[in-house]
């Protein structure tokens, strides 16, 4: 699917204000309500925007320690990888897990309700044999900034 200037405006805006109104957003793209909705349709018919979502305060009703982790399998095989990526998939105090190069394999963030449930995570992890050969836990003391995703595009790439 190639995208013009007006829907790579349309998904800017998206990004951060979901709730933004059918007239608002049309008029923030300077067309009419009708086909700003249907491209709106058309760029979530082909998958382009996969959902809606609201942002909440966790804090305000259930208080969670986030915890950083550096993990490093001890064997580079593919039925390794996809085991410990499905377990953390599966595994509801993940709350982001990312492959990386250079030196660790993966860096999780992990929303556990205290450091006692975090450790008892862990133990299981190394217990099921996901073949971790090291793990580094970074405590988070305090959150400096927290970026909501946003969509960046290069407007100068629309067809």
């Amino acid at each position: 699917m190639k995208l013009d200037r007006y829907d790579i405006k349309i998904l800017q805006i998206l990004s951060r204000d979901g709730r933004i109104t059918k007239s608002n957003l049309a008029e923030s793209i300077n067309l009419s309500v009708s086909p700003c909705w249907e491209r709106v349709k058309r760029l979530e018919e082909a998958g382009i925007i996969e959902g809606y979502g609201a942002k909440i305060n966790a804090d305000l009703f259930a208080k969670k320690t986030p915890v950083m982790v550096e993990v490093t399998l001890g064997k580079h095989h593919v039925t390794s990888f996809q085991r410990f990526e499905q377990t953390m998939q599966d595994c509801p105090e993940v709350a982001d897990c990312f492959a990386t190069g250079g030196g660790v394999d993966y860096i999780i963030r992990v929303m556990a309700k205290d450091i006692d449930q975090y450790q008892r995570l862990i133990d299981s992890w190394l217990m099921s044999d996901l073949g971790i050969e090291r793990y580094y836990t970074y405590i988070v003391t305090k959150t400096i900034k927290q970026t909501p995703q946003s969509l960046d595009i290069d407007e100068s790439l629309a067809e």
